[in-house]
């Protein structure tokens, strides 16, 4: 067996083991897993059965960690997007023409747009924009995302919560979700400063264990082996006729882009994390996105929404994680979790805070945190002194948090870097390519962002 996985994945060559990737696919898991039950919650709001989005999620989730383990050897894992999940409530919502577009077409345009990804890689056009991103961008992206994953973080632990006044403020670091939050991201740091083996997971299932007598974190009861609910009630309910119209036109483009920036920023970030990114490129990048793909088609017709890759990876790779074996793993964990729910509810279930409002989770909070910080490492090889390189480079960093949204980050980063470049007389050290990712994600904020505030 050990030959073979070091056959299929290069475990030395990549500087890792068995048992690394199987640690870092774990906290990988652990700190995604929330999507099982967020999922059927948005979908859920627009009539699709809850418990078939459950499975269909953990299924969606599993296939597309397998295209990225075996066709691109990364250790990224994917499932639904949160972002791209309420968007798709939000269409299927709509009235056009005095009729209700539902959750059938919303599930057909997510599938269109999956496939014209699939297309998109006979021209390797997403290689080319993968490439042509400015080193200086590129730098900024993994932080932007590190930073992103923190303030996630912080706002999952209770330590930093909404106020109508300044948007957000301190929480109650006297209520319980803070406090435990606080003593995991404390234990996990102290152990990554050790440099103990393991040092997140362990203070991932610490942390878990300790909040357990105070009702943190709670067994939700049930034998903890159940057989899955039935798929039949939302896989294969494509709409074909209800879907090509021309007022969907702009919601499948839309679709589109969303899950195109989505991953290429998501790939950058862990790429640079990772040190795989070389001279401006990536090797196998094509395959990776063709994960995100293969993902989104065949969970659109399991009866997903958009499935990407995803920014919680990074725990994995802090973990150590270095190829696809780590993926490997969390879809087998993904698969089980299918069977084993009140014990994957257990830890990455939420707790509703003392105040009221939406479930935090501090337990996986810690690690959230902990990985954004590493993840704003490359902010030191951004040229800071170069107004045109470190401008848009700061548009991205504080765009994807303060908009949370990875694609709107890159947006603003984009849209600023050549213009500043033109306007400095320095147009010509301009790829033609960024250009026109200038000019589409101009369009990104005037189409998709518009048409989601509207």
């Amino acid at each position: 067996m050990g030959e073979l996985l070091e056959r299929l994945f290069r475990l030395t060559d990549n500087g890792t083991t068995v048992r690394t990737e199987i640690r870092a696919g774990a906290v990988t898991f652990l700190t995604m897993c929330y999507i099982i039950f967020v999922q059927p919650v948005v979908l859920g709001s627009v009539g699709m059965d809850k418990g078939a989005l459950m499975v269909a999620t953990c299924l969606a989730s599993a296939l597309a960690c397998l295209v990225m383990a075996f066709v691109a050897n990364y250790p990224v894992a994917l499932a639904p997007c949160m972002g791209e999940n309420f968007f798709f409530a939000t269409v299927a919502t709509m009235v056009i023409g005095g009729t209700a577009v539902g959750w059938r077409v919303a599930l057909t345009t997510v599938f269109i747009s999956g496939v014209l990804f699939l297309v998109l890689s006979f021209f390797k056009v997403r290689e080319r924009i993968f490439e042509a991103i400015p080193s200086s961008l590129r730098h900024s992206i993994a932080a932007g995302i590190g930073v992103f994953i923190a303030f996630i973080g912080l706002r999952e632990a209770g330590i930093v919560v909404g106020n109508p006044g300044s948007l957000v403020t301190l929480g109650d670091l006297s209520q319980g979700a803070p406090l435990l939050a606080l003593f995991g991201l404390v234990l996990t740091a102290a152990l990554l400063a050790r440099r103990v083996k393991g040092a997140i997971l362990i203070g991932l299932l610490v942390t878990a264990v300790v909040g357990l007598p105070f009702g943190l974190v709670v067994y939700p009861g049930g034998a903890p082996l159940s057989a899955p609910p039935s798929l039949a009630p939302i896989a294969f309910q494509l709409d074909f006729a209800g879907t090509f119209t021309t007022p969907m036109v702009p919601i499948i483009i839309v679709f589109f882009l969303m899950v195109l920036f989505d991953t290429i920023g998501t790939l950058t970030g862990v790429g640079e994390q990772t040190g795989l990114i070389k001279e401006g490129k990536m090797p196998r990048v094509g395959r990776a996105l063709l994960a995100d793909a293969c993902g989104t088609t065949a969970g659109a017709l399991l009866g997903c929404s958009t499935v990407s890759s995803y920014i919680e990876s990074a725990a994995g790779v802090a973990e150590g994680g270095r190829t696809g074996l780590a993926p490997v793993f969390t879809a087998l964990l993904f698969l089980l979790a299918i069977f084993f729910m009140p014990i994957v509810s257990m830890i990455g279930g939420g707790v509703v805070p003392a105040g009221g409002g939406a479930p935090i989770h501090p337990v996986i909070a810690p690690v959230m945190i902990i990985v954004g910080s590493m993840m704003c490492m490359s902010l030191a090889k951004v040229p800071w002194t170069d107004p045109t390189e470190a401008i848009p480079a700061f548009l991205v960093i504080i765009g994807m948090p303060l908009t949370y949204n990875i694609a709107n980050g890159l947006a603003l980063g984009f849209a600023a870097y050549p213009l500043l470049k033109l306007l400095a007389g320095k147009g010509r050290e301009v790829n033609w390519l960024v250009y026109v990712l200038g000019a589409v994600f101009v369009g990104h904020l005037v189409l998709v962002v518009g048409f989601v505030q509207h």
